[in-house]
Order: C-alpha cells, then structure tokens, then sequence
C-alpha cells in the first residue's frame, strides 16, 4: 500500500486570493487590500477586491470540490474579516462566512483544514508596527482564540502560518510583496522572532481552546534539493544543503528551511544561523524558546521545486548547473519531481513529523478551448511526475499524510495578478464562470484509486 487508507487528498486556496468581498459585510482592510492601490507593484494593475468572489460563490465551489472527488480542503481565514482591527471587536458576519463554509464541506464529506494566516495582516496592525511589534505575538494569540472557539467544534486540523519565508522574506526583506518594504537584516530577524512567538501561542491556544481533539501544524517553505545521483556522498550533499543556513546575509535572508523550523521542533535556532547573524540576532527573552517549541501534530511544507546536487573533488556541496532547455512551468519555475520524493524524506528524518505537502502544483497558460472545455495536459504530466516521488516517498517509509494540489481555482497571484493560473478549476474573472480543468478530472481518479494509477 503506497499511500495510507485515510490519505487526504486535497486541494488548496487562501483567502485574499479567492474570497473577493475586499470591503463587504465589516471586513477591516489588510495590507494586500492597501498594497494593490500602490501603482506598478501588481501585473495590469489588478487587485484582490472580487477575485473569484468565493464569498458569494463558496457553495458553489464547494460542490465543484465535491464533483471532483477531493477530499479534503484547505482554506485560510482573512484575519481583518474576524477582527476588523486585528484586535478587540469581533466580526460576527465573517466569522458567519467561515462556519458556514465548514458547515458546507463537512455536509458534502469534505474534510475542512483551517489556515489561520495566508499574508492578509491586518493593516490597522501594520500601522502599529506590524511584526516589528513586540505585543505581536499577542495579537495573533487573540485571533486564533476567537478562531478555534467558533470552529473548532467542527474543524479537527490547524494550521498556524503560511510560508513565513515569503511574507517576511518577499514583504519585508525584498520587498515585492504587501507591505512592499526593504528593511534592514535585525529589523527581519526581529520580525522572525516575534513570528516563531506568535506561531508558538497560537499552537498554546488552539490547545486550550479546542472543543474537540485537533491536530496542530505549520505549514513553511523552501527549495528542497535533490541529489545528482544515489551515491551517498551526493545525498548527503543534498541533505546539508537544505538544511544550511545561506552563507552571506545578501539577498533573500530568510528563504531557507532551518531558521524557521528548527526552533518549532528543536527549540533553538541553527548554529550556522546564529554564527552569520552575529550581533543582528533578535533578542531572545527567557522562556521564548518554549514558547516557540510547543508541541505539533504535523508538518506541512509547500514544495514546488529544487536544485540538484552532489559532492564536489573537494567534499563540498555543489548545486549542478541546469542544462539548456530545462523544463519549466509558464511562471520560469523550474520542474522538478525528485522534490517531492527527497525533500518530505529529509524533512521527515530531521523533524520526525507526519508530513502533509500543504501546496504543490504550477502555472500553464489555460486557455478556453474550441470544444468549451479546458485542455491542460502539461499539468497533468506535472502532477503525475511529482506524485509518482511522493509515492515512493511513502512506499519507502516517510510518514505523508496528505497531499494539497495548489490550486482549487485560478485566483489572484499576488504580484503577478490574474497573468498566472495554478487552479484545477478555469475561472473566467470577466463571468466569474468556472470550469473543470482536464486535470481536475484526472486528478478524481487518483482520488478515487488513492494513488494506484500513478
């Protein structure tokens, strides 16, 4: 048996990215909905204000789920839909949206794992400093208490932040992403710190909150490197570079796996860390790393792509250049399956967690066909390579608990708008009409088989 009987097979979205309704309904702003108005940051113009319109169509969306077979839906919470400011006055009508939407899924079998920050900040927070807030943590500890208390009754799985290598890494290090700064490396790691802080609360009070037994995970990302061959040098080369931290502060800090990981599982940052950052390193108070550590059921790593590697004549990790003409998406990502078979491995031997891939998937350039139907074939060969690794994967012993297919529909892909579409689902953003992608039915009949046409 390649994959476990209980197997989730699903599909992912967030919330700024589908939901639309940006002012409706006591929604507070977040810093998307005030980054989209900024001029050249987002492709055309464009913005998340109706998106996919989910908010309005999410019955309707759910039964598209239901009619592909997917079993399992992951989903963020728009944090100013709940908390208009981020703190303090509660939001009846979104929370309203959210436990009707759980009520929805579990009505057509569909199991609901809940995201509680996919980027969309509030921005009533932003303008108090944001993650450079130190009570930070303590907001995030209120929302996810409001969270669990209204849905936890219902929703089994959590899942505390969304690639935090991205909306620190990308918003605040680069600064192609909301809010759209380039701050200094210790204002970063600060931010870090205080995320780690606020992920460990949060795991604390899902805890103590949950009307029922839940699972907690998290859910960051990174390249996950694969070896150039099945010699043992070359995989250890592949292992070590996944894990090392980068050697210059230049660039993109925080897109590594460590950092973020090793204190949510080993209660302290990696060595190699601490040595580059020196004097930059945030300030770590008594009992932070306790709070970071807290227990988790699972770990969910968004995986997409990797390098390849071996060992150099001199012992060294070296990453292979890749030949001319390699295969890549229509966002010039890289294709990679051997990501999926080596990354949850290293993952789930460093870590020791069941492993949920939280996001896999790519960008094609669908088009509406002759026929009416959507033809994406480079998709399903993309899937299949990759799910072909992560049987193996499983085959050979890694705990994979499930497997969410980004994404459910096309939607609004942050900086590059509508130009990109990832969904199993065509949606037509002048009609708002959806259609089914070839993939989509393909993707059914893995479902139904739990993998044995792979």
């Amino acid at each position: 048996m390649a994959f476990k009987d209980d197997f989730a097979w699903g599909v992912a979205t967030s919330s700024y990215q589908i939901e639309g309704a940006a002012y409706s309904d006591g929604k507070g702003l977040s810093i998307w909905d005030m980054y989209c108005k900024q001029p050249n940051k987002i492709y055309g113009g464009q913005n998340g204000d109706v998106a996919c319109d989910h908010y309005h169509k999410y019955k309707e969306d759910v039964q598209l789920m239901k009619k592909m077979g997917i079993k399992a839906y992951r989903f963020s919470i728009c944090w100013p839909r709940i908390l208009p400011n981020g703190i303090g006055e509660v939001n009846k009508q979104g929370l309203e949206f959210y436990s009707n939407l759980v009520d929805e899924l579990l009505k057509n079998d569909i199991e609901p794992y809940v995201t509680l920050f996919h980027w969309d900040f509030p921005y009533e927070l932003y303008k108090r400093g944001g993650w450079m807030n130190p009570d930070s943590p303590l907001w995030f500890e209120e929302y996810a208490a409001v969270v669990t208390d209204q849905l936890s009754d219902r929703v089994k799985y959590f899942i505390t932040f969304n690639e935090p290598q991205c909306f620190i890494g990308l918003g605040h290090v680069v600064g192609v992403h909301a809010p759209g700064l380039q701050q200094s490396v210790a204002d970063t790691l600060q931010m870090a710190h205080h995320v780690l802080l606020a992920h460990g609360r949060a795991v604390k009070t899902i805890r103590q909150h949950a009307k029922q037994d839940v699972k907690v995970g998290y859910a960051p990302t990174a390249s996950m490197h694969y070896p150039a061959t099945n010699g043992p040098e070359d995989i250890e080369a592949a292992r070590k570079s996944i894990f090392q931290m980068p050697k210059t502060m230049e660039g993109n800090w925080a897109w590594n796996v460590s950092w973020w990981s090793d204190p949510v599982f080993f209660g302290k940052y990696p060595e190699d860390g601490v040595q580059l950052f020196g004097e930059l390193m945030p300030k770590i108070k008594e009992g932070d790393m306790e709070i970071i550590s807290q227990p988790l059921d699972f770990l969910g790593q968004n995986i997409y792509n990797g390098m390849q590697v071996r060992q150099d004549e001199n012992g060294q990790i070296e990453f292979v250049k890749r030949y001319d003409g390699f295969p890549k998406t229509a966002l010039n990502w890289p294709i990679t399956p051997e990501t999926l078979y080596w990354g949850p491995k290293f993952l789930y031997e460093r870590y020791k967690k069941p492993i949920y891939i939280t996001e896999n998937g790519l960008s094609c350039h669908d088009v509406v066909s002759l026929d009416g139907k959507v033809h994406d074939p480079n998709r399903i060969d993309f899937l299949h390579r990759y799910l072909v690794e992560l049987k193996r994967a499983s085959t050979d012993g890694v705990d994979i608990a499930g497997y969410f297919q980004w994404s459910f529909t096309d939607n609004f892909e942050w900086h590059s708008g509508y130009e990109d579409r990832f969904g199993l689902v065509f949606v037509d953003y002048n009609t708002q009409e959806r259609i089914i992608k070839d993939s989509g039915y393909w993707y059914k009949k893995v479902i139904e088989t739990n993998g044995e046409i792979l």
